[in-house]
C-alpha cells in the first residue's frame, strides 16, 4: 500500500465527515473521518429525516440487519423533527453502557466509514482521541467492519490500541484499562467489548488497518514505537499550531499578553529521531502550503497532515454560515484564532476561532446555562466507595463541587461537546428554551483559506486543496 503524501485531518465532531473523507480519498490521498461521538451524530441525522437517504443506505449494509432496524425505529423521523423540537440524545457513556448504546456506536462508526469508502478503492482513515476511552472499543469495531484502512489516534498515549486492532480484526473480545482520577495501582477499572454481541457467529477475519499515532514529541514517539501492545505503523507529528486540542507547553505554564500558552524551544521536535525509528511519519501544524509539503518531504517525512484548509471546503461539515464568516474575515485579514488555556474541560489548550454569534464571544458564553448532557469529555474519578464517578468542569458548578471537583477548575470552561456539534448544524434546542451555539476550532493556518478563493469564487473543494498542496493548482 503506497503511503499518501496528504492526510486530511480528522477534525472536530462531524467536520471531517464522510463526504469530505470520500472527496479526498478520490484524489488518491488519505481521507479521514472524525470518529468522535458518531453515535450522537447518526442519531441526530436520522432525527433530521436523513433527507438524502445516506444514513439509511449505509445501515442497509450493516452486517446485522436487526440492529439496523432497531436504530431506525428508535431515531428515524420521516420528514425530520419540527422546528424548535429537541433531539433525543443517546444515553451518555458509562463503564457499563447499555446494549442499545453499544449497538448504536458500532453502527455509527460503520456508517461513516462505509459512506466514505462507497463506490471507490481509495484509502479512508478514522481519527479518535485516546482521552475519550469509554466508546473506543465498539467504535473501533464498527470502523473495522466497514473496512477502514487507517486508524489515527492522539490526545494521550495510545499504547493499547495496536493490540486491540489485532484482536478486533479476529472478532475477539477485548478490554481497555481506563484512566481514573484518584485510582491506585491495584485498581483494575476496565471497559469490555465482545464482538459477538454484534455478530454471532463471528464471520471471517477483518482487515487489520494501519495504526498511526498522533504525537507531539520524540519521547512519546519512541515510547509508542518500542512499548506499544503491538506494532505501530507510523506517526503524525503535530506542532502546537495545529487545530483543536494542543499538548500543553513543556515546563511551567506561561501565558502571553493575549493570555495564550507560550511554546518554546523545548516544544520543538527532533525529526532525526523519527527518521531513525524507520517508520513513516507526517508533519502537521501550518503545513498547508506547497513549499511546506516539500519541506516536510525534505525532512524525511512521508508527507503532511492538513486540517484547516479542508475544514472550510465545500464537502466539510461546518455550516455554510460559519464558512462564509471565516472567508469574509480571512479576505479582510481579520480572522483570528485564540489558543484558549481554559475552554476545554480536559485542561489542555484548545484553539478557538473568534466568530460573532459563537461561544468565542464572552457574552454568548455567559448567556449559556451550564449543563452536561453529552458527556464526551467528562473525567472519570474514584468515589469514596471505590466505584467510578463522572464529572465535567463545564457542568453546573454546584454539581461539580459535589463530585469532589475544585472550584478553580470550572473557571472559563466551555461546553465543547455541544459547541462543536452545533458547528455542523446539529445544535440542540434545550428544554430550557436555550438553543446551543457553535464553537469553532481551527489551526493557526486559517488565514490561508483566503488563498484558495480564486477568480471571485466564494468556495472551494477538497480536490482544490489537494491540487494546491501538491503544486498542481
Amino acid at each position: 500500500m503506497k503511503e499518501p503524501v496528504v492526510i486530511q485531518g480528522g477534525m472536530g465532531i462531524g467536520v471531517s465527515n464522510w463526504r469530505l473523507a470520500r472527496a479526498v480519498s478520490l484524489t488518491g490521498q488519505l481521507g479521514v473521518v472524525s470518529g468522535t461521538i458518531l453515535e450522537t451524530i447518526l442519531a441526530r441525522r436520522l432525527q433530521q429525516g436523513d433527507p438524502e437517504g445516506a444514513m439509511r443506505r449505509a445501515l442497509h449494509h450493516f452486517p446485522n440487519p436487526q440492529i439496523a432496524e432497531r436504530i431506525l425505529k428508535r431515531y428515524f423521523v420521516a420528514g425530520g423533527l419540527p422546528p424548535g423540537a429537541s433531539f433525543k440524545n443517546p444515553p451518555m457513556y458509562s463503564v457499563n453502557p447499555s446494549q442499545d448504546l453499544v449497538e448504536l456506536t458500532v453502527a455509527a462508526n460503520f456508517t461513516e466509514v462505509y459512506l466514505a469508502k462507497e463506490g471507490h478503492s481509495g484509502l479512508v482513515g478514522i481519527n479518535y482521541l485516546e482521552k475519550i476511552q469509554l466508546p473506543t472499543l465498539p467504535s473501533l469495531y464498527g470502523a473495522l467492519l466497514a473496512g477502514v484502512d487507517y486508524v489515527l489516534m492522539g490526545a494521550g498515549i495510545p499504547k493499547a490500541i495496536p493490540a486491540l486492532l489485532d484482536r478486533l480484526a479476529l472478532h475477539q473480545a477485548v478490554t481497555l484499562k481506563l484512566n481514573v482520577k484518584g485510582a491506585i495501582s491495584a485498581d483494575e477499572d476496565l471497559v469490555r467489548f465482545d464482538p459477538q454481541v454484534i455478530l454471532d457467529p463471528s464471520p471471517a477475519p477483518l482487515k487489520r488497518p494501519k495504526f498511526l499515532a498522533i504525537v507531539s514529541s520524540e519521547v512519546l514517539g519512541i515510547n509508542l514505537a518500542k512499548k506499544s501492545s503491538s506494532h505501530v505503523d507510523g506517526f503524525v507529528i503535530e506542532a502546537p499550531t495545529a487545530g483543536g486540542h494542543n499538548a500543553p507547553p513543556r515546563g511551567p505554564l506561561q501565558l502571553s499578553e493575549k493570555g495564550e500558552p507560550i511554546y518554546g524551544p523545548k516544544d520543538a521536535v527532533d525529526f532525526a529521531t523519527f527518521r531513525e525509528l524507520g517508520l513513516p511519519f507526517w508533519l502537521a501544524g501550518k503545513y498547508g502550503e506547497p513549499n511546506k509539503v516539500q519541506e516536510a518531504l525534505a525532512q524525511g517525512a512521508a508527507g503532511v497532515q492538513v486540517g484547516t484548509l479542508f475544514a472550510y471546503c465545500d464537502e466539510s461539515g461546518f455550516t455554510d454560515v460559519i464558512k462564509r464568516q471565516a472567508f469574509e474575515k480571512a479576505m479582510r485579514e481579520e480572522v483570528e484564532v485564540f489558543t484558549d488555556p481554559l475552554a476545554s474541560p480536559t485542561g489542555f489548550p484548545f484553539k478557538v476561532v473568534q466568530l460573532e454569534g459563537t461561544l468565542s464571544d464572552p457574552e454568548d458564553y455567559q448567556a449559556r446555562p451550564r449543563m452536561c448532557d453529552l458527556g464526551l469529555l467528562r473525567t472519570l474519578y474514584k468515589r469514596e466507595d471505590g466505584s467510578v464517578g463522572y464529572r465535567c468542569p463545564g457542568e453546573p458548578v454546584d454539581a461539580y463541587l459535589q463530585k469532589d471537583g475544585k472550584i478553580e477548575e470550572t473557571a472559563g470552561r466551555k461546553c465543547i461537546c455541544n459547541g462543536l456539534v452545533a458547528a455542523v448544524g446539529l445544535e440542540q434546542n434545550q428544554r430550557s428554551g436555550y438553543r446551543e451555539k457553535a464553537l469553532v476550532t481551527s489551526g493557526d493556518d486559517i488565514p490561508r483559506i483566503a488563498s484558495l478563493l480564486k477568480g471571485g469564487e466564494v468556495s472551494y473543494t477538497a480536490a482544490d486543496v489537494v491540487d494546491y498542496l501538491l503544486g498542481r493548482g
